[in-house]
């Protein structure tokens, strides 16, 4: 199982780091600061704000009852004061990390001597909150079984409506030091929790079962309901305040963690501490589990396209190699025939090399592309075709040696592709007028390889389809990822979205290039699509939109159907379908095959598009 905190032994030094950067207050001194003469509590040590007012101090004989203990990843155990004071800002519980298995059991009556500390999951350059914890603990059992503090209910009466306050701008956006207001903000009420006992009733999955043992669900039944179950991510104002992390304390090898898909209920009791780690903030790490009760959710069906209608698709197959058991070529073959319904034209990302993730130069995907659409055959399918332009050497991001790229496959039974003069990795495909209409210079090519906007990231393949007499131009793109933007959780509110930059760049430059075809034909039928990396309501989404040259299809769709990834139990818009004005009538479907899904053969969701030339 993957480590919620993986720490180092060195606590001194990260706490010295903590100190340098400005996170923690006072000197690099006072980590080694007297023993305070009065006892100290738990609700001393968590203070108002995020901060411990104790951070980089000794603590000796402070009290509680063990209520979790962790013998894996983040070795330690929580311990809490049964006896609160009457501060809800004040947390009555904390994390001890001892770095070894602990020695205590769950109902044990504690005394801990130790280093007051804040660690930071992930680092300080994540931008993820601390966890106020005790290091390099001395500890003391004073007596065994004692009954456990109440757990405290988190459901949709206790959480706050509105997420978290607005960052301090003379703290670069920080919340550290504002006073938490635990009745306010959901942010605010899940840390004054931070450590403690708490428990949640039966609640929806929003978020399936991950490969590292986690799930997500929300205590607020009825916010932003996604139609199938799940919880929509509108725009950067609604995150969904009552998603939270389930893990589980048992080890995976003494209890097996349990399958669940969105739309599933778990039910029953869930208690145990709540923690805070990076890979999705605030976590009940459940001492006691409920119970999976499965839901109805099967994976979507589009309908098959009219003979008259030209049916064009996205799907990113998640870094897609000959190295790949055969059966995730048949199930990604069996879901383009079976559930897109065999489109006309399929915009594939993440296709990689002949030989994967082996890093050896490597660019060509003929096998690759060989093995899959020999299966989609199999499965039933018509025999595609691709076309595609190898990328350099590890010069469009991805996993090293991979290489990938994306490719169009197309059905020449219905639709046929119009070649000029295949382009190469770093020749830019551009528009000329012929004979009144808009034509590209080499199709298959790429849009501005050149362009700073590219660097390290997949450029865009532009291509020529007839279909019935009548041209399409569509552009395939994998905009840059997420990577590096902080949680929804992050210290700054609101959080530093650092990748947007790039793909605002990106979305301006395939933005001008169809402004140059419709300004040769102002009734060219022109379908932007792929990964776009971005949401609909975004910078990057309105950049690609810009002037009216395209419309992002997918607001076609009622917002409780507008998602196709699923990240940490809110579903949410990466992959999109974008149409010229030309296209004024068409059918939009986002097939619901993956992302809802603990059994994925993508993390993705694909798109399909029909509409009539």
């Amino acid at each position: 199982m993957r480590s919620s905190h993986p720490r180092s032994a060195a606590v001194a030094a990260l706490v010295a780091s903590a100190l340098a950067t400005g996170l923690l207050a006072g000197s690099a001194d006072a980590a080694e600061g007297a023993v305070s003469a009065d006892p100290i509590r738990i609700h001393d040590i968590q203070g108002t704000t995020r901060i411990s007012p104790l951070v980089g101090k000794q603590v000796a004989d402070v009290e509680g009852i063990v209520t979790g203990v962790r013998a894996y990843g983040s070795r330690g155990f929580w311990m809490q004061d049964p006896d609160a004071d009457d501060n809800d800002a004040t947390s009555e519980g904390v994390f001890v990390f001892t770095n070894s298995v602990p020695t205590v059991a769950v109902g044990d009556a504690v005394k801990v001597s130790g280093l007051v500390g804040e660690y930071v999951p992930g680092g300080a350059a994540s931008g993820n909150q601390s966890v106020t914890q005790i290091s390099k603990p001395v500890v003391t059992v004073a007596s065994s079984g004692n009954a456990l503090p109440e757990a405290t209910a988190i459901n949709e009466y206790t959480v706050p409506a509105a997420y978290a306050p607005a960052g301090d701008p003379a703290a670069a956006g920080s919340i550290n030091g504002l006073a938490l207001e635990p009745s306010r903000y959901a942010l605010d009420y899940y840390e004054a929790l931070e450590g403690m006992n708490v428990r949640i009733g039966t609640s929806r999955v929003v978020g399936a079962t991950d490969p590292y043992a986690e799930l997500w669900v929300t205590v607020k039944g009825w916010e932003n309901t996604a139609k199938r179950g799940g919880t929509i991510y509108g725009s950067y104002e609604s995150q969904n305040t009552g998603r939270l992390q389930i893990q589980q304390l048992a080890p995976l090898a003494q209890q097996p963690f349990p399958v669940a898909n969105v739309g599933d209920k778990l039910t029953g009791t869930t208690e145990g501490p709540l923690d805070f780690n990076q890979f999705g903030g605030y976590t009940l790490v459940a001492r006691t589990l409920g119970t999976v009760k499965a839901g109805t959710l099967a994976p979507e069906k589009t309908k098959a396209q009219a003979a008259n209608e030209l049916a064009v698709a996205t799907y990113n197959v998640e870094n897609l190699d000959p190295t790949d058991p055969q059966e995730k070529f048949d199930n990604l073959a069996k879901a383009v025939v079976e559930n897109l319904a065999s489109p006309d034209v399929v915009a594939l990302e993440e296709i990689q090399d002949d030989n994967g993730a082996k890093n050896d130069g490597t660019v060509s995907a003929e096998q690759t592309l060989t093995k899959f659409t020999a299966a989609i055959t199999a499965a039933g399918g018509p025999a595609y075709q691709w076309r595609t332009v190898n990328p350099e050497n590890n010069k469009d991001g991805g996993e090293p040696g991979g290489n990938i790229r994306q490719v169009f496959l197309f059905n020449p039974a219905r639709v046929s592709f119009t070649e000029r003069a295949p382009g190469d990795a770093a020749t830019a495909t551009a528009v000329v007028k012929e004979q009144g209409k808009a034509a590209l210079t080499h199709s298959p090519g790429r849009i501005d390889p050149a362009n700073p906007a590219w660097a390290d990231s997949r450029k865009p393949l532009a291509g020529e389809f007839v279909f019935r007499g009548k041209t399409v131009f569509v552009i395939a793109n994998h905009f840059g990822s997420k990577g590096g933007d902080e949680g929804l959780t992050s210290v700054h509110q609101p959080p530093v979205r650092s990748s947007e930059t790039k793909r605002l760049l990106q979305a301006q430059a395939v933005n001008g290039f169809v402004k140059e075809l419709l300004a040769a034909d102002k009734n060219a039928n022109v379908i932007a699509l792929g990964d776009i990396n971005d949401f609909e309501f975004s910078a990057t989404a309105n950049a690609l939109a810009d002037g009216g040259a395209l419309y992002p299809a997918i607001k076609s769709l009622p917002k409780a159907e507008r998602y196709s990834y699923v990240y940490q139990g809110n579903a949410q818009v990466l992959d999109q379908i974008l149409t010229s004005p030309a296209i004024k009538t068409f059918t939009y479907d986002s097939v619901h095959i993956n992302a809802e899904f603990s059994a994925q053969n993508s993390d993705h969701d694909p798109q399909v598009l029909r509409f009539r030339p």
